[in-house]
């Protein structure tokens, strides 16, 4: 089967890091951007050969028992990330310099934060206490910058438009509802609520915010997607 690296759309870049890769232990990661004037599709070859990266699940499956690092290769337009196991592998040793751990430091891309991070804590049963997560989880959010970005424009609007105009806005926010996206659109609607509740005016109800996550086909046409 051929090697897919090349996504679709940003969503599809996102889903496929955060779904399949990063889960199974590849948190090193080099990113790069290929210059303008430069064909991809060179660059992909050449990177994708030099670390044999096209190899099949049996491959990886042993380069693992034997303390091997394997790779990935995932690219959206000109924006591209190497990603790799522990393990011996040339990989460390050519791009000792680029290579950042994801646990350590955020893969920004997009307008999000993407990173491994240890869980907070797990669903409980009523009257059970609170018990501390500590698997190793994928966290996608929407970058500090960003969000802050949106947090203030909201509270800005919140006194100035009418419920339904701010609803449609909440609701076309351009970012996937990931568990800790959705954490931050209750925060910013928290704060519109709060202005609007101030100043004796009707607030927005949590439903006018997207909860479900578009599931994209990341090597696929771009439009098929579905809703989960």
């Amino acid at each position: 089967m051929e090697y897919r690296y090349g996504t679709n759309s940003a969503a599809g870049f996102v889903q496929q890091l955060a779904s399949c890769y990063l889960p199974h232990g590849y948190w090193f990661y080099v990113s790069g951007v290929i210059p303008v004037g430069k064909d991809p599709t060179t660059v992909d070859r050449k990177l994708i050969e030099k670390y044999g990266i096209d190899v099949s699940r049996s491959t990886r499956a042993r380069r693992k028992a034997v303390g091997r690092a394997n790779l990935h290769y995932l690219r959206f337009q000109r924006r591209f990330l190497l990603l790799a196991t522990q393990g011996q592998h040339s990989f460390f040793e050519d791009e000792q310099k680029s290579i950042r751990d994801v646990r350590r430091i955020p893969i920004r891309f997009g307008g999000y934060s993407i990173s491994v991070k240890q869980g907070h804590y797990r669903r409980k049963l009523p009257g059970t206490p609170a018990v501390r997560d500590n698997k190793l989880r994928v966290r996608v959010q929407i970058e500090r910058e960003h969000y802050l970005g949106l947090k203030a424009y909201f509270a800005d609007v919140a006194r100035r438009y009418s419920a339904d105009e701010l609803a449609m806005q909440l609701y076309c926010v351009p970012f996937e509802p990931y568990a800790p996206v959705r954490r931050q659109m209750l925060n910013i609607l928290r704060a519109v609520n709060d202005r609007r509740k101030a100043a004796g005016m009707s607030t927005i109800a949590p439903k006018v915010l997207r909860y479900r996550r578009r599931i994209a086909k990341p090597f696929g046409p771009a439009d098929e997607s579905a809703v989960v």
